[in-house]
């Protein structure tokens, strides 16, 4: 763990200097951590550092920019972004089809108290948004007041849900490379600026690297946990202002205002509500909340369910009630993935460390018994690859205090070479009973016994949980790999380079590769897991099983595209086996063209008999409001187009502010309509949607953009 830049030359070599078991030093001491120095790499040369130096320099005191998360589903997206505590007013964004915007739809933003700059005497707000209404394979166009004034338009584009990517990465951790971290000295604070440009240099470049190796279609990130260094504990009455250059570090490259993250709260994150300020997440619980930065949250894209957790609450009852009240509003989701700081399969110098362990046998259970797939995880800053695991256990009991002397004495050194695997010291035929003690903890945590499934690239329907654990994607901090490698790990790897990993997911498949960003070079297998794919068990030839009781999932309401539309469904026979269209079962619909209830009808053939009819909503489209005309004394007419697929009529809504508070709404068939007795001189908002009545329910389709009218006086 020394100060290490980038000399791949000599990395081969030096990783097999590796020290075995029963070394006598003298003069040791714990080793350095490793971080990269931006201006050694070869993106300091084609993209500038010193250029970015001076950028630098603007880009610390801006603490408004803007950042984006993940909504509840692929419809929506959250936006938070900070203002100044004056009297501007409280902001609003809008977001539309097209660089000009005519079609926007506008939101105020929801506004509340955020930090205080103590240095210059400066009060922030923090503003947040939730877009709704967002399609697939769209470009969209969004801007967003700060301070009164509308920043430019950015670019915003979704992509699809049924196929799509993601990227992993972990701990950014800007400012960590700071070596005078953890010390509240002057010459900290004078030197924090620089760690966090170059900390926050290299984050750019990973950001970009990742991106376009998915050829720039990457639906957003997720990030297990640290997106910056300063604690208040760290940095006492100061922490809000030097976390916030650090926040404005991370937040500042131009790829994160057109691609959401999906943060996860880190022991960096954790004692320091700027987090809740800069970050908007949905579906945001109080359990697992440390009282500070919010709880655990979920969000849904396609048919993968992703879980957050925030485990610096290490109340695991709480986050087992989280787990199984959003696997229960989601159970069309066929994937389940979870994310965390804390690498509870980890391989690194953390990964022994009885909090962590203890935390791995606590909160395992409760993934198994919700059938998480995958588990996502950072905090030690060195990549590994778990086999499919399934059901561990500790069976020795050890102290967080004993741990950490034991663990400096098994690491220590007194070369300053660079490695990239710990020292293991302590021998195997040590007769001091505090060594053997502690070896006695390490193989018990092994968890050779949870190995459900041994490597191979690709695993079809698993029993066991894959477990990942990111690198540094900053360079700001590496930690050695632990000198002796656990028998659940698969495969891991420390270089002292960022990495990255990009997953890919289709309906029933998830793949994984990760890459170092200084050759952009795999550093691992590609890893599949594929399920719904194994053939049903089949029943006697004589006896048909009923799909009466099936189970069906991926079902989702749509909107009205002028064709036939269909639904892409996974279908489990009652004992659990997965099925196969056109091999168990047969696909027809109903009603599935115009807005209003269509059928789906699930018939069995080959082994299976009978069927079973599931229903989904088919919304009108979007109506466009063309225009809206005082005509004389308390009367406005309202102009829209007519839309397509059969709707039963139109809701108009009005009232006298853009909230809508206290709207009235009129229902008509046609689309030129007259609002009567308004009040004069008053100033109206307008939107309309069309809807199909069936039965006793109407079906909505989405609002138009709202314009607004000044009645005659």
């Amino acid at each position: 763990m020394k100060k290490r830049i980038w000399k791949q030359a000599s990395a081969a070599v030096l990783s097999l200097s590796i020290l075995t078991g029963g070394a006598n030093l003298t003069n040791a001491a714990k080793p350095k951590d490793g971080m990269t120095e931006a201006s050694t790499t070869a993106d300091a040369g084609t993209n500038g550092y010193d250029k970015w130096k001076k950028s630098w320099e603007d880009i610390r005191d801006d603490w408004t920019q803007i950042s984006l998360t993940p909504g509840s589903d692929a419809s929506q997206l959250n936006f938070a972004w900070y203002s100044l505590a004056d009297d501007s007013g409280i902001p609003r964004l809008k977001i539309g089809k097209g660089r000009k915007m005519e079609d926007a739809e506008e939101y105020t933003a929801v506004q509340s108290d955020a930090t205080v700059d103590t240095k210059n005497n400066v009060s922030y707000k923090t503003n947040k948004v939730t877009a709704v209404g967002l399609e697939e394979n769209t470009t969209y166009y969004y801007r967003y007041q700060i301070n009164g004034e509308w920043s430019a338009p950015k670019k915003y584009k979704t992509h699809s849900i049924g196929n799509f990517s993601f990227i992993f990465v972990g701990d950014p951790q800007i400012g960590s490379s700071n070596s005078q971290k953890g010390e509240d000295t002057p010459e900290f604070y004078e030197a924090q600026s620089d760690s966090v440009a170059n900390d926050t240099f290299n984050w750019n470049v990973t950001l970009n690297r990742a991106m376009e190796k998915t050829d720039n279609t990457a639906s957003f990130v997720v990030s297990a946990g640290d997106q910056i260094q300063t604690t208040k504990k760290k940095a006492p009455g100061k922490a809000a202002w030097v976390s916030e250059i650090e926040y404005a570090g991370y937040l500042s490259p131009d790829l994160l205002k057109s691609l959401p993250v999906a943060t996860t709260v880190g022991n960096h994150d954790a004692d320091n509500p700027n987090y809740t300020y800069h970050f908007n997440t949905p579906n945001n619980s109080e359990k697992g909340s440390n009282g500070i930065v919010g709880g655990d949250y979920w969000f849904a894209y396609g048919n993968v369910l992703f879980l957050i957790l925030n485990t610096q609450d290490t109340n695991v009852a709480e986050h087992k009630l989280f787990i199984e009240e959003a696997v229960a509003a989601n159970q069309n989701c066929k994937w389940r993935i979870a994310v965390l700081h804390q690498d509870i399969y980890g391989s690194a110098e953390h990964s022994n460390e009885p909090e962590i362990t203890n935390l791995r046998y606590t909160l395992v259970p409760y993934f198994e018994e919700n059938d998480v797939d995958v588990v996502l995880t950072g905090h030690d800053h060195a990549y590994s690859r778990s086999y499919l695991l399934k059901g561990g256990a500790k069976t020795v009991s050890y102290t967080d205090d004993e741990f950490d002397e034991m663990l400096e004495k098994d690491i220590e050194t007194d070369t300053d070479a660079a490695v990239f695997v710990a020292n293991g010291n302590i021998g195997q035929d040590t007769k001091d009973p505090a060594e053997q003690q502690y070896l006695q903890y390490l193989n018990a945590v092994m968890d050779s016994g949870a190995v459900a499934s041994e490597n191979t690239d690709t695993v079809e329907n698993p029993e066991g949980i894959l477990y990942m654990t990111a690198n540094s994607s900053s360079g700001s901090k590496y930690y050695d790999l632990t000198a002796r490698r656990q028998n659940y790990i698969a495969n891991r790897w420390q270089e002292d380079v960022p990495t990255y990993s990009v997953i890919d997911m289709t309906e029933n498949s998830f793949t994984i590769n990760t890459y170092r960003t200084d050759t952009d070079e795999k550093i691992d297998t590609t890893f599949t897991i594929k399920k719904g794919t194994a053939k049903a068990e089949q029943p006697p030839a004589d006896e048909k099983i009923s799909l009466e009781q099936a189970q069906v999932t991926g079902i989702e309401n749509k909107v009205y595209t002028g064709k036939d539309i269909t639904q892409t469904i996974t279908v489990k026979e009652p004992k659990g086996s997965f099925l196969k269209e056109g091999i168990d079962y047969q696909l027809s619909y109903k009603d599935n063209k115009n807005a209003g209830v269509a059928s789906l009808i699930i018939t069995g053939i080959g082994n299976y008999e009978g069927s079973k009819t599931v229903t989904f909503q088919i919304q009108p489209p979007r109506v466009s409001l063309k225009k809206l005309s005082a005509e004389g004394a308390k009367k406005v007419r309202v102009k829209f187009s007519a839309v397509k697929g059969n709707p039963t009529g139109y809701q108009i809504t009005y009232a006298n502010k853009s909230s809508f508070k206290a709207a009235k709404k009129v229902i008509t068939k046609k689309t030129d309509c007259i609002l009567k007795k308004l009040k004069k001189g008053k100033t109206y908002f307008v939107k309309i949607r069309a809807y199909k009545q069936v039965g006793k329910e109407k079906i909505y389709g989405r609002y138009s953009a709202k314009k607004k009218i000044t009645v005659k006086p």
